[in-house]
């Protein structure tokens, strides 16, 4: 079943919003969110707090050619409608590629976070260089310890085992 999402937009609705919010730091993060976590949700409050936050949300197909055929867990309409139930994340647009490129040179955010598993030099070199060229700046929020979707995953199937 698909539910109404007001805060799930396509990427030319979130550009066109985007243009009529210049005068807002608009944040943008990525992700797949297939269990969403504690973890997540952690990350996600600490970038709002560098603006009015928006996530590209992996599609199914992206999540299966970066993660293997049995992910996702949670279909991308249902997982975009979870992060919409947060009052941190403002819109959301989901995007079918394994990189940022194409999203960030159109919805050019004024501040693109990652979490600190991640560090410039290990950013996509793809991404980091639409980032570097257009003036994006680029943030690392903390991270918290053992919550993983992979670590969810490995529990669930442990207890299956028992």
């Amino acid at each position: 079943m698909i539910l109404s999402n007001p805060k799930l937009f396509s990427l030319e609705e979130a550009v066109k919003i985007r243009e009529q919010r210049r005068d807002r730091n608009i944040v943008l993060t990525n992700g797949c969110f297939d269990l969403l976590h504690m973890g997540h949700i952690f990350s996600l409050q600490q970038a709002a707090e560098f603006g009015e936050l928006w996530v590209a949300l992996n599609s199914d197909a992206s999540i299966r050619q970066l993660k293997g055929m049995t992910r996702p867990i949670i279909v991308e309409q249902e997982r975009a409608y979870m992060l919409a139930a947060l009052e941190c994340v403002s819109g959301i647009f989901i995007f079918n590629g394994q990189r940022l490129t194409h999203e960030l040179e159109n919805f050019h955010p004024d501040i693109y976070v990652k979490s600190a598993d991640y560090t410039i030099e290990t950013l996509n070199s793809n991404e980091r260089a639409v980032l570097e060229k257009m003036g994006i700046k680029i943030q690392f929020v903390d991270l918290l310890e053992g919550c993983s979707t992979s670590k969810i995953i490995q529990k669930i199937q442990t207890l299956k085992s028992l």
